[in-house]
């Protein structure tokens, strides 16, 4: 079954189940629908096109999630990544990366989330003015978050995909995962600490959110 919304042909995957409510959920292949067993094609398709603009807006924003993977991104600015076998090491020249191979390339990006993240937050830690501890860096690849505080093991934990967003988004993730020393939850008075380090947070989400 296919619908179109706006000009885009989606693909609609129904699941039939003893529940009473429908439900819609955007993914990359398509839009997935859950209902009754007694619910009809019409009702779908009504269903669907009542929720057009909340599928379109997810669409669009995956559409371009799945356009920066295929691209290059290195703190915030976009490279055309040029393979040749005469470099020895990486080089930036305008907006190119000159560099051997893409193995090289991943290399040169775990080092630099290395370099970069616990150099940032040696700096968003010193900022702080009330007694938090110094944590543990841990790096790694999260498909949900873009950071983790382990409050008791006093570790934080950054998304090594965050190397691909610019300063600015990075520190805002360290001071939000350092805020949680001191609220461990999302209360109002933990986005009081985050905006007291970080005023334009609220940026940082949206830039991040778009992803």
């Amino acid at each position: 079954m296919q619908v179109e919304l706006d000009g885009k042909v989606f693909n609609v995957f129904i699941t039939r189940k003893n529940n009473k409510n429908m439900y819609l959920r955007v993914k990359e292949d398509g839009i997935y629908i859950s209902c009754n067993y007694f619910v009809t094609k019409g009702m779908i398709l009504s269903f669907i096109t009542n929720n057009k603009d909340a599928v379109i807006k997810i669409s669009d924003r995956l559409e371009k999630k799945e356009k920066k993977k295929e691209e290059f991104y290195y703190l915030g600015k976009q490279y055309n990544v040029i393979l040749l076998n005469t470099v020895s090491k990486i080089e930036f020249i305008d907006d190119n990366i000159y560099v051997k191979n893409k193995s090289y390339l991943n290399t040169f990006l775990k080092h630099e989330c290395e370099r970069v993240f616990k150099e940032r937050l040696d700096i968003c830690y010193n900022l702080f003015e009330e007694n938090i501890p110094y944590p543990k860096l841990m790096i790694g690849h999260m498909r949900r978050k873009w950071g983790y505080n382990n409050k008791a093991k006093k570790i934080i934990k950054l998304n090594s995909e965050l190397i691909k967003y610019s300063i600015d988004e990075i520190d805002y993730v360290i001071i939000h995962e350092l805020c949680h020393f001191l609220e461990f939850n999302h209360s109002k008075s933990f986005w009081n600490y985050v905006k007291k380090y970080k005023p334009n947070y609220k940026e940082n989400t949206k830039i991040l959110k778009e992803e």
